[in-house]
């Protein structure tokens, strides 16, 4: 495996860009994939902000300072995508965001590419109700396992509130779960 900073260079290089960004593809698309699709949950949609993270990545790695790892860059880019494609959705639809992650949630039923059953509905409803924040440090716990030091570097955040947003997150789950 050639470093980063010489892959890097491969993708910024004319003569090597297009075998390098197949391979960035092919590396990054299906973790970005589930990602972003925790995020937004419906396939269609992961698809779409998917696809505009990718030409994000390509449109603006010659910014790219190499201050984190390529991974996190392309997480955080991801998640920015998502959400910005959240609230979107929400706005052009008249109601609030919460809502709209709802109305989602609902609709996973008859989702061909949502294979959970009702106990994975509950969980994503209770997710819903937390704060954004609580609810992006969850999910890339959760359903992603990455490592605190992965989630800080995408959000920008230290571990400790990481750590402390997951513990809240947990135990409100755990509530709503036992209540509902």
């Amino acid at each position: 495996m050639i470093d980063e900073k010489e892959f890097i260079k491969q993708l910024l290089t004319p003569e090597t860009q297009n075998t390098a960004f197949q391979k960035l593809l092919s590396d990054y698309q299906k973790p970005l994939y589930s990602h972003i699709r925790n995020i937004v949950l419906n396939h269609d949609d992961a698809d779409d902000v998917l696809q505009n993270t990718f030409v994000k990545v390509f449109q603006n790695l010659k910014n790219f300072k190499g201050e984190s790892k390529l991974f996190s860059w392309m997480y955080r880019i991801a998640t920015n995508e998502a959400l910005t494609f959240l609230s979107q959705k929400a706005k052009l639809s008249g109601i609030s965001s919460e809502d709209l992650q709802n109305k989602t949630i609902d609709g996973l039923k008859a989702d061909l590419y949502f294979d959970g059953d009702e106990i994975q509905i509950k969980l994503q409803k209770a997710i819903v109700t937390l704060p954004e924040k609580q609810q992006l440090v969850f999910k890339m716990k959760y359903f992603e396992e990455l490592k605190y030091e992965e989630i800080a570097d995408i959000l920008g955040t230290s571990v400790g509130a990481l750590k402390a947003s997951y513990h809240h997150a947990v135990k409100k789950i755990e509530l709503y779960v036992t209540t509902n």
